[in-house]
């Protein structure tokens, strides 16, 4: 697994990194002292851990990881156990170590961070599962996965993707079926979302890209749930 540190104090990076080296399943990428620093790794790394201090200059941890799109395993170290219960409201947080912490705690937040990635490359390859839409009398490929929303208006359906758009006669609710319940969220009664596609939430509207889809007031608080808001 690949790994970053987020941590400000050295001492404790320097026992995280001898920790780290000690497990040949670890490969440390990076380490740093501000959230902010790591954004751009993040980004452009195929980051799998990373192991977080809560108190960092200028945005927590938890608050950055908040930021991040399809943030990584997360093992939060941190010296104060009071933050355990709100950091575990955020799914991606595999385990919480309070200093000081033994190699033998740390093993351990590695071993189910391992869990985790397997479990979640199974979820990925399911996802990766594919139709054929007939449309007009052609048969378009689809990759679920790769859907950013599903609209419905009267009896026809458009599934939106980032390069195609694809209308066809069928029903919302026939789709809200057959798609992964975790991945895709009803979030208005003509709307299905991809979470892992949502950009932004403002007021009762989310983006996708540039696309702006309605929030209905019944759905609301699912949808905020579901994406750890």
């Amino acid at each position: 697994m690949t790994c970053i540190i987020i941590e400000d104090e050295i001492p404790a990076q320097n026992i995280i990194k001898r920790f780290i080296s000690k497990i040949p399943s670890l490969k440390l990428i990076g380490v740093f002292k501000a959230a902010i620093e790591a954004n751009s790794v993040l980004n452009a790394e195929n980051i799998d851990l990373v192991f977080l201090d809560i108190n960092l200059p200028d945005i927590s941890g938890i608050d950055f990881i908040r930021t991040v799109k399809d943030p990584p395993a997360i093992v939060i170290t941190t010296a104060y156990p009071e933050f355990a219960v709100p950091s575990f409201e955020l799914d991606t947080i595999v385990d919480y170590l309070v200093k000081p912490f033994s190699f033998d705690r740390f093993l351990k937040a590695v071993n189910k961070s391992k869990i985790r990635l397997e479990a979640s490359k199974v979820n990925n390859e399911h996802s990766e599962e594919t139709v054929y839409l007939n449309v007009d009398k052609t048969f378009h490929k689809l990759v679920l996965n790769h859907i950013c929303y599903i609209e419905s208006e009267r009896n026809y359906v458009t599934i939106v993707t980032e390069n195609k758009k694809l209308s066809f006669i069928d029903s919302l609710k026939n789709w809200a079926e057959k798609l992964p319940e975790h991945q895709f969220i009803q979030v208005h009664k003509s709307f299905i979302v991809n979470a892992k596609m949502v950009d932004k939430i403002s007021g009762n509207t989310l983006f996708i890209n540039s696309n702006k889809i309605p929030i209905g007031r019944t759905y609301k608080q699912e949808l905020l749930t579901k994406l750890g808001v």
